[in-house]
């Protein structure tokens, strides 16, 4: 179960850059990849968001990649493009969930 869950765009913008990273390493493994994620704010939109985790998940390296698999036992043995792949959807649904919809969730 994550911790970090519905936040918002706006209050992940907001977030402290330690509290970010660890809300989205939550979602992805990675250090590297929260960071430079958490970096990238403040973001505008859902879709500005994704595309920068998809683009950031891309970059990282091999080694980084091979760590990310061995976190998902169902993940080993397959080939590195196909892994990326899994990795990107994984991490999508996870990220979903940090942010929760798009407009907000409303008030009570």
């Amino acid at each position: 179960m994550m911790m970090h869950q519905g936040l918002g765009l706006d209050v992940f913008n907001d977030l402290p850059r330690h509290k970010a990273v660890h809300a989205l390493f939550e979602c992805c493994c990675s250090v590297t990849w929260a960071s430079h994620v958490a970096d990238g704010r403040a973001y505008g939109s859902y879709a500005e968001f994704f595309t920068r985790a998809d683009l950031e998940l891309g970059e990282l390296s091999d080694a980084d990649v091979d760590a990310l698999a061995s976190t998902c036992p169902s993940m080993t043995g397959i080939d590195a493009a196909m892994l990326r792949r899994e990795l990107a959807k994984v991490n999508r649904t996870r990220l979903q969930k940090l942010l929760g919809p798009e407009g907000g969730w409303p008030p009570y």
